[in-house]
This record gives C-alpha cells, sequence and structure tokens, in this order.
C-alpha cells in the first residue's frame, strides 16, 4: 500500500514544514522562506505564517505539495509489543507476583529543565485523566524533577533500591539528550546496575528504536501515558523474576 501525504483530498501531497531564518521579519525573509520550500521540493509553496522572534531572527510557515509516496509494505517499524493494562490490571500484577511495592524513579536528567513529561508520568494527578504513578498501589513513585545530573540519579536510585528508573529527555538542540542517555547507561554500568533495574526513557523525539540502540529497555514518545510505562516495566520485572527462578 502506497501513501502519500493528507492535507485537502486524499493522497494529495499537501504538507506544512516551519523553521527560523537568522534575518528579520519582512518581505526578503518571506520570499527567502518560499525558495527554501522550492529547493526542498515543495511544489507552489507559500508562506502561510511568519513571526518575528528576534531583532534579526523571524519564524516561519511554509505550504505546499509533495510528489513523493511511501510504500508502507516495506517499512519495518520497532515497537514495544507487550500489552497496554489500566491501573487497576496493573497493581493487580503487582499484587499477584510481589510481596512488595515495587520503587519506581523518575527524572529530567542532564540540563534539561522541563518537567511536563515526567509529571505526567509520574505526579498523582497524572495527565488528560490518565492517573499518575503516585496513585498505583503496589508503586512508590519517586519524582526527582528536573536538572538532575546523572550522578545523582544513580546515587538515589541506589539509595531508594530503585527497581524501574524513568527519565526525561526534551531538550534536544545538538543532540545533547543522546549524550546525557549514553553517559548515564555508561554510568549504570559503571556501578554495576544495570542489569538490575529496568530503565526507560521518554520524550518527544524518543521512539523505542532510539532508546534500545543507546542501552535503554524501552522508549515511549508521545501520546502515551503511565498505564504504558506501568505495564512495560511490571511485565518486564515479572519476566526477569521468572528467568531468576529457573
Amino acid at each position: 500500500m502506497k501513501i502519500k501525504p493528507y492535507g485537502d483530498t486524499s493522497n494529495d501531497g499537501k504538507v506544512q514544514l516551519s523553521f527560523t531564518l537568522p534575518i528579520k521579519i519582512g518581505a526578503l525573509g518571506m520570499e527567502a522562506a518560499k525558495q527554501l520550500g522550492k529547493q526542498m521540493g515543495l511544489i507552489d509553496p507559500s508562506v502561510v505564517s511568519m513571526e518575528a522572534i528576534g531583532e534579526n531572527f523571524s519564524f516561519y510557515i511554509v505550504y505546499g505539495s509533495v510528489t513523493h509516496q511511501i510504500d508502507l509494505s516495506l517499512l519495518k517499524v520497532a515497537e514495544i509489543t507487550t500489552p497496554t493494562f489500566d491501573k487497576e490490571a496493573v497493581e493487580k500484577l503487582i499484587a499477584d507476583h510481589f510481596d512488595r511495592d515495587l520503587v519506581f524513579i523518575g527524572a529530567s536528567t542532564g540540563t534539561d529543565a522541563h518537567t511536563v513529561g515526567i509529571d505526567a508520568i509520574m505526579n498523582m494527578k497524572g495527565y488528560a485523566g490518565h492517573y499518575g504513578l503516585e496513585r498505583y498501589a503496589g508503586i512508590k513513585a519517586y519524582n526527582l524533577g528536573s536538572q538532575v545530573p546523572n550522578e545523582v540519579f544513580i546515587r538515589e536510585a541506589k539509595r531508594l533500591h530503585a527497581d524501574v528508573l524513568l527519565i526525561s529527555q526534551t531538550v534536544t538542540q545538538k543532540d545533547v539528550h543522546l549524550k546525557n542517555m549514553v553517559e548515564l547507561v555508561e554510568l549504570l554500568e559503571a556501578e554495576h546496575m544495570r542489569n538490575d533495574v529496568i530503565l526507560v526513557c521518554g520524550g518527544a523525539r524518543i521512539s523505542h528504536e532510539l532508546a534500545k540502540e543507546l542501552g535503554y529497555d524501552a522508549g515511549f514518545g508521545p501520546g502515551k501515558f503511565a498505564e504504558d510505562v506501568a505495564s512495560f516495566a511490571v511485565l518486564e520485572l515479572i519476566r526477569k523474576k521468572n528467568k531468576t527462578k529457573k
């Protein structure tokens, strides 16, 4: 099955893209944005929105069409295959398989100061009607907040005897999130802790494929909630527990 982007009608190839230019807002910047759209292969590009974001910087949204199409049958996608249970089902899994509370700790690590993502997963109120891990029976959830150095995060994981480590990465300029994520894995390995925990990362630009490549057990991108993370982590802990028994 081959598909093209959808805008006004099916497979019309309509797309929009946005970018910033180091030029003040005005007719020259608009024309530059339009010409960039043409060079990127857009058919009949037009600037539908522009905004000044500084004395010599401006932001543009360009609308146009592409001829490219994708054959879905040729794509291979790395995705989490474990099922997602609701809060009550996760709590029952924990009660049935463990005689103690499971410890989850989370943070926005490194220089990342954004807490919306980790708060949505960890905090009791959760997000969009999806309760956070603090509300789950059988889970002790510790949200360490933002800008937590990896060394501090690991120290707290050891002190709290954590079962699951959750990190959120929002700041991605110059791939700082990749460097920070790799450093965390390396530090865990140096402390001989990597095999003792379930390591999960999340963020707007995080995919399961990327997470696995960097040495994580799973990665959760946009549209995921506490029950997605909890279901995966608890099932992995059960799997590890059963494997140890053999």
